[in-house]
């Protein structure tokens, strides 16, 4: 069941009058989704407050709030408005999209209402997976260890293994050369791919461990569309630049 938000819209002043009160309020709060699907680098957080007065006319956008999500949700937002546009016998609701490069991951299941009046605790919104938006990854991508021969044009050091293995979830877990890595990862399109910030173990690691486990953790990061050729997994760059090359384990 859907629960009513009942909010302040706090004065951005700092003292207390009309006039401050006229000028602008502050509408707080965080976003979120139950899916265990990491989000992807670059991921926005897109929150519009709109007037729903009329029902037979469309929703007029009282203010909105972009956010680059900095780490996994919940993502916290705050959403400044000129209070001389609000009504208090107005009705009012709060949208909420989060994706990246446009394409909506996850949105707010219709509009949450808004009251103007009340305790000034933050809202929270619940994201649900937007329409079209498919995180499951194909099969032959799903499974396996894939464990990297070639790390930015040079090959993988002999007798270390750096590798990855993906969920159709959307998680990834695998091993840099030294440490153990998890996180996730995201796809778009026919080949899009994009991978979350990565967490890994603390241990200490000697060359020439450490060198290849910083560029896998490198590639990971810049990597941007992924193909199997011939049994291998490529992994490149926006412009087509192979950044890791793996193998089946």
């Amino acid at each position: 069941m859907r629960r009513r938000a009942t909010l302040l819209l706090a004065a951005a002043a700092t003292a207390p009058s009309r006039r401050a009160m006229a000028e602008a309020g502050t509408l707080r709060g965080t976003a979120t989704y139950r899916e265990r699907i990491a989000l992807p680098p670059g991921a926005v957080l897109e929150v519009m407050l709109e007037e729903t007065s009329r029902a037979d006319a469309p929703a007029a956008r009282i203010a909105e709030a972009r956010v680059v999500a900095q780490h996994q949700v919940p993502i916290p937002f705050a959403l400044t408005c000129d209070m001389a546009r609000i009504d208090p016998r107005g009705r009012y609701a709060v949208r909420a999209t989060l994706g990246i490069d446009g394409r909506a991951m996850f949105r707010t299941d219709g509009a949450h209402p808004v009251a103007l009046a009340g305790d000034g605790a933050a809202m929270e919104l619940r994201l649900v997976r937007a329409a079209g938006a498919d995180a499951s990854a194909p099969a032959a991508l799903v499974g396996p260890r894939w464990i990297a021969t070639e790390i930015a044009g040079d090959p993988s050091a002999p007798g270390i293994e750096s590798d990855i293995a993906f969920a159709a979830d959307g998680a990834a877990h695998g091993a840099g050369g030294c440490n153990r890595i998890r996180g996730g990862y995201r796809l778009s399109g026919a080949d899009g791919i994009a991978f979350g910030a990565m967490a890994a173990t603390m241990m200490a690691c000697d060359p020439p461990r450490d060198g290849q486990e910083r560029g896998f953790l490198d590639a990971l990061g810049k990597a941007r569309r992924w193909s199997i050729e011939d049994g291998s997994l490529l992994l490149r760059d926006g412009a087509g630049t192979i950044l890791l090359r793996l193998r089946r384990g």
